[in-house]
C-alpha cells in the first residue's frame, strides 16, 4: 500500500466527504478546516466568513488503487466549480472551490485535471489552487455527517443528490456496502 493525502474544498465538507467515504481506496475522509492565519479555527469561526479557512476534506488514499487524477475527476463531478466562494445556497469564502497541493507534482496534476474538466463546463473554473498549509480536524459533530443523520433535511435535499450522481456516474470506484 502506499499512502497518499489532497485535501479538497467544494462547498459545505459534509458533502465532500460523504463521497469521498465511498470511494474504492479512499482509507479515510475527514472533514476539516484549512487555508487561514489563526491557529484551532471553531466551526462559529470558519461560518463568520473573515477567517480566510475553508471548508475542506482532507482525504487519505491508496494510490496504487485510485490515482490523485481519479479522485479529482470526481471532484470536479459533484459540485460546480465555477461559482465563486458558493455552492447552492451555501455562499461565503468558506464554501470555495479549493484544492490544496503538497508538493509541485501534486500542482501539475491539478492544472492538468481543472484544464480537462474545463471541457465539462461553459463557464469558468474558478478552484482556487494553494500550497498545502495547516488542516485542522473540524468538530467531531461534523465527521461522518451524512451517515449519521441521513433523514435530517439537508442531508436528503442536498448531500444524497451528491452521492447518488458519484454512484450513478462512477460505478467501479465505488466501495461495496460493508
Amino acid at each position: 500500500m502506499s499512502k497518499a493525502k489532497i485535501v479538497l474544498g467544494g462547498g459545505c465538507f459534509w458533502c465532500i466527504e460523504a463521497v469521498f467515504s465511498d470511494v474504492v481506496g479512499v482509507l479515510r475522509a475527514k472533514s476539516a478546516y484549512s487555508g487561514g492565519k489563526r491557529p484551532n479555527p471553531s466551526y462559529e469561526y470558519v461560518c463568520s466568513g473573515v477567517s480566510g479557512y475553508a471548508e475542506v476534506v482532507e482525504i487519505e488514499y491508496d494510490n496504487e488503487i485510485i490515482s490523485l487524477e481519479q479522485i479529482l475527476e470526481i471532484f470536479f463531478a459533484i459540485h460546480n466549480p465555477t461559482t465563486l466562494n458558493a455552492q447552492g445556497a451555501d455562499v461565503g469564502t468558506q464554501y470555495r472551490s479549493v484544492i490544496y497541493y503538497a508538493n509541485e507534482n501534486e500542482k501539475k496534476i491539478i492544472e492538468d485535471a481543472i484544464a480537462k474538466a474545463q471541457n465539462n463546463f461553459k463557464d469558468k473554473i474558478v478552484t482556487e489552487v494553494s500550497p498545502l498549509g495547516e488542516v485542522y480536524i473540524a468538530e467531531f459533530y461534523h465527521q461522518n455527517y451524512f451517515k449519521n443523520n441521513p433523514y435530517a433535511g439537508y442531508c436528503q435535499a442536498v448531500i444524497a443528490p451528491k452521492v447518488e450522481k458519484f454512484k450513478k456516474n462512477f460505478k467501479p470506484l465505488v466501495k461495496a456496502p460493508s
